[in-house]
């Protein structure tokens, strides 16, 4: 069988085609907006949506590509056979991580160590002085703070996704395994599936998610935040996964790979994409009963009142239609599951329409009510998935496309769900 990937000559159109056109929204909005010009008094709100649409970029597809990795450690722990038919299309997209790690990483710090109190309003220190929330809150929400935590986890993150793939390419070089090699080997990936599952709840479940976008408005807070983040991240990642494995076997490639397992990654979608929409309806409601003026704030900038109807209004109520009822009128079948053109359609859909999740958790905090989207949104999107079909077309073309002496390799050949 045919276990080597080699990247066709459209693949690599579309690829550099997506950069190219990502480079080109970049320097337009280095040329057009005055991104290194400070707003004042709301001129130049052009500066803001620069820095707030490549923020918006860099965490979510960093996130979402992250996401395998923790795909890869949650099914490795639970001892769950059927993903190592396509193991490597999931490892594939996890080491794009750390060239996104790196460009977010520069983002950030640009934001921080630049000053950009139009993002981040903590980063000014005479209105910390002066705010009491604030000011109880200037240990955690400072540049010191910000830099060293976000550069541990991003570390933690590459240097454990790292270990998990190369014990996974080692076990081919090394020859089958008997019983003892072979229940150490598992061992040893649950062990370090363990320290990354960890790393990953100290950080994409709990504080990345307040540092990195919570802070925008420092004065609000969610307990839930961080869960609905990792929910939009995760199910995107699982959608993913599932276009990578539809388009090798278009392609005639990963034979062990059948309707069952393209039906167990449609589960994923549709049972994530319910989890999000329960957090999304948790957060929404225990806020609005409520009815906290320091809580609300956060739903009056996306859609207004009844007197003001706010200009993302369009915008939040899209992106519950196409994150929730679409994937539970169209997932919910069995048969949609097994349709490889509807879960690629659906796949695409959700990862946009996360996209549009994270468009408007960050627009409303940062231009407020003068947003546009407009090409450059479109375009600095591109250059990240160009990014990440490059990153993972490498992978995917250097190494063999089955993990051939996982001990799990014949439960995964004979999976039926």
């Amino acid at each position: 069988m045919n276990h080597q990937f080699e990247l066709p000559g459209s693949y690599k159109k579309w690829t550099y085609g997506l950069i190219g056109a990502g480079i080109i929204a970049l320097l337009y909005g280095l040329i057009a907006f005055h991104p290194f010009t400070h707003p004042v008094n709301g001129d130049n709100v052009n500066s803001t949506r620069f820095w707030a649409v490549l923020l918006q970029n860099g965490v979510y597809w960093l996130l979402l590509v992250n996401a395998s990795m923790f795909f890869i450690c949650i099914t490795t722990m639970a001892m769950g056979a059927w993903q190592i038919a396509f193991r490597r299309v999931t490892e594939a997209i996890s080491s794009v991580m750390p060239i996104m790690g790196v460009i977010t990483f520069i983002i950030l710090m640009a934001l921080v160590w630049g000053g950009r109190t139009d993002i981040y309003p903590w980063l000014d220190k005479a209105a910390v002085a002066k705010d009491p929330i604030l000011l109880g809150k200037s240990k955690f929400l400072s540049p010191g703070f910000f830099t060293i935590w976000s550069s541990v986890i991003l570390i933690l993150w590459w240097l454990l996704g790292k270990k998990m793939r190369s014990m996974s390419l080692k076990s081919d070089k090394e020859g089958q395994m008997d019983y003892a090699t072979g229940k150490k080997w598992i061992w040893n990936n649950t062990v370090y599936a363990s320290l990354f599952v960890v790393v990953f709840t100290l950080s994409v479940a709990s504080t990345l998610p307040w540092l990195w976008l919570m802070s925008i408005d420092p004065h609000w807070y969610s307990t839930m935040y961080s869960w609905y983040t990792f929910a939009s991240t995760f199910v995107s990642g699982i959608s993913l996964i599932a276009i990578f494995v539809i388009y090798l076997k278009n392609r005639g490639q990963l034979e062990y790979v059948t309707d069952e397992h393209l039906h167990d990654l449609g589960k994923f979608m549709f049972a994530f994409s319910i989890f999000w929409t329960y957090l999304w309806f948790s957060q929404y409601m225990l806020i609005w009963y409520s009815n906290q003026p320091e809580e609300t704030k956060y739903f009056i900038q996306r859609i207004g009142t009844a007197e003001h109807v706010g200009p993302y209004r369009a915008i939040f109520f899209f992106n519950l239609i196409v994150n929730f009822l679409c994937p539970i009128l169209i997932l919910m079948k069995r048969g949609t599951k097994r349709n490889w053109t509807l879960m690629t359609f659906m796949a695409i859909l959700i990862i946009f329409g996360h996209w549009i999740d994270f468009y408007q958790m960050i627009m409303p905090g940062t231009v407020h009510e003068k947003y546009e989207m407009m090409p450059f949104e479109f375009g600095i999107a591109c250059l990240f998935i160009g990014v990440i079909m490059w990153g993972t077309g490498r992978y995917l073309s250097k190494n063999s496309l089955l993990a051939k002496n996982n001990p799990f390799l014949k439960e995964s050949m004979i999976h039926h769900t």
